[in-house]
């Protein structure tokens, strides 16, 4: 016979310990979860950060090549709209010649020539007249092969000129790209900096700028860059030049005077220099002849992690810079800066 009595409840007792249980797993399986994603650690948060400030420093070198792109597409588009505009006026010009010519033989040829000539009170002034009436039948033909050519010419500079236009609108759509990509990593690196406690970032801003305060220093005093000699005037010039600007910020986009980022500081020196280099990083590594690490000299450009980054060479394994959002121009070890591609010495 089935039992029908009731099943027995739990004790308060077991209740109790069976809470408690389930409390001890749950912290534990945060405790776990914890462990599992650990803080990162000041210094990992500075790697990632600096690791972030490359890849921004990359957008802007990508940004910079785009706005010189689009400067020159400009400059072309401005360049064919004056000579279409020219053209045009040219051709309207012929126009109004052809139009004068046909005019005039359309007066004097309202009459049969042979009636003519025999209804002349003077044959000798009409033949002289016919002779000149030929001659511009002949400039007339002059003239509108002169406008033929004149429209290939102009048609030919709108085509060109429209597709220049249709590329400057696709720079401007990469100038857009390379910008939100540059405000994004710069967003991504200041997240991981608030993960870290105040005083961790303190630390980090004593770092920073315990290096411009020694870049001051050896900007005055010459301090531990050694006794090497510049390839050249040209760039012992160029150097002296950046050295005037240690302790102004990098910012991306920046020329000078005021502001900086790397390509353009070395731009800006070696144009003190009396030297014109290209805007970017990509471009000024064809600027002069390229160099291995041990033929540096004072003055040389020095290109780091895939031509993303370009200083000057100082002496003593030592480079000035523009070196990344946040930092000032300054002296930096060249052993912290990255993977090393190459040297380039300018101007021989």
């Amino acid at each position: 016979m089935a039992s029908h009595r009731r099943p027995k409840q739990p004790s308060r007792t077991r209740v109790t310990v069976l809470t408690a249980t389930a409390a001890a797993a749950v912290a534990l399986s945060a405790q776990t979860g914890a462990q599992a994603a650990p803080k990162p650690k000041i210094d990992e948060v500075k790697s990632k950060v600096d690791a972030l400030h490359h890849e921004a420093e990359e957008a802007t070198e990508q940004y910079n090549l785009a706005e010189e792109r689009r400067g020159k597409l400009q400059k072309e588009i401005g360049d064919l709209q004056d000579k279409v505009a020219r053209g045009q006026q040219e051709l309207n010009t012929l126009r109004d010649q052809i139009g004068s010519v046909a005019s005039a033989q359309y007066r004097s040829g309202g009459i049969d020539p042979a009636l003519q000539l025999f209804l002349s009170a003077d044959p000798d002034t009409y033949l002289d007249k016919a002779s000149a009436i030929d001659q511009l039948s002949a400039q007339q033909a002059d003239v509108l092969t002169t406008i033929q050519a004149k429209q290939r010419s102009l048609a030919q500079q709108r085509a060109e000129a429209t597709a220049k236009l249709a590329d400057l609108e696709d720079v401007r759509k990469t100038l857009g790209a390379k910008k939100k990509k540059y405000l994004g990593k710069l967003a991504e690196a200041r997240q991981l900096l608030n993960t870290l406690t105040e005083e961790e970032r303190e630390r980090l801003e004593q770092a920073e700028r315990a290096k411009e305060q020694r870049a001051s220093r050896a900007a005055g005093e010459r301090m531990d860059l050694g006794n090497e000699v510049p390839a050249s005037g040209l760039g012992g010039a160029a150097l002296a030049a950046a050295a005037t600007q240690i302790g102004k910020p990098y910012v991306s986009g920046a020329e000078g005077p005021n502001s900086y980022d790397c390509s353009g500081l070395t731009q800006w020196a070696y144009r003190q220099a009396g030297a014109t280099l290209t805007r970017t990083t990509y471009t000024q590594q064809n600027d002069g002849v390229k160099i291995g690490r041990s033929q540096l000299k004072p003055g040389d450009l020095v290109f780091f992690n895939g031509l993303s980054h370009v200083g000057l060479y100082a002496g003593n394994n030592t480079i000035l810079h523009a070196p990344k959002p946040g930092a000032n121009v300054r002296y930096e070890s060249m052993d912290y800066m990255g993977t090393f591609q190459f040297g380039v010495r300018v101007g021989g």
